[in-house]
């Protein structure tokens, strides 16, 4: 046995290469706590997480955004965003005007209605995450977040 096929062989009884399993391992507490996430929107607050994501992404923004930019911001296309907008603005959550530089865009942002309502779920989601996370220690998590930092930045 060579040893490129004895550490082929031993990653694969240990369950795949090593960054094969930590991506695979990021994914499912992602999906487990998204999983959470949505439910909570869903059940307690008639809403979605696509639309908890627009309304933070314009919180951010006190000037609004260009759909285009809105849908890079959210990793989407514009086509989702779109919908969301539409969906949102007929709750009379966001506004969209037309933008003064290019009369062919709008510039989306959150109406006062909006902005209370983004509290209220930001609010709800800050908790959800926080009891999503209680049981992990806060060393540990400090340590985690520092870790995915550096991952990050390594991948931009």
């Amino acid at each position: 046995m060579t040893k490129s096929t004895a550490s082929s062989s031993s990653a694969a009884a240990r369950g795949g290469p090593l960054e094969l399993r930590a991506w695979i391992r990021l994914l499912e507490c992602a999906k487990i706590i998204e999983k959470r996430l949505r439910r909570n929107f869903e059940e307690q607050y008639d809403t979605t997480l696509p639309r908890f994501d627009v309304l933070a992404t314009l919180a951010r923004s006190e000037a609004g955004m260009r759909m285009g930019e809105l849908s890079r911001a959210l990793l989407v296309s514009n086509g989702n965003v779109t919908a969301v907008v539409r969906q949102l603005q007929e709750e009379c959550l966001v506004a969209a005007t037309p933008d003064p530089e290019d009369r062919r865009s709008a510039i989306v942002s959150l109406t006062p209605t909006g902005h209370v309502r983004f509290e209220e779920l930001a609010s709800a989601h800050h908790g959800w995450v926080l009891e999503a996370l209680s049981d992990f220690p806060e060393d540990k998590q400090r340590v985690l977040l520092d870790l995915l930092t550096e991952l990050k930045t390594s991948l931009v």
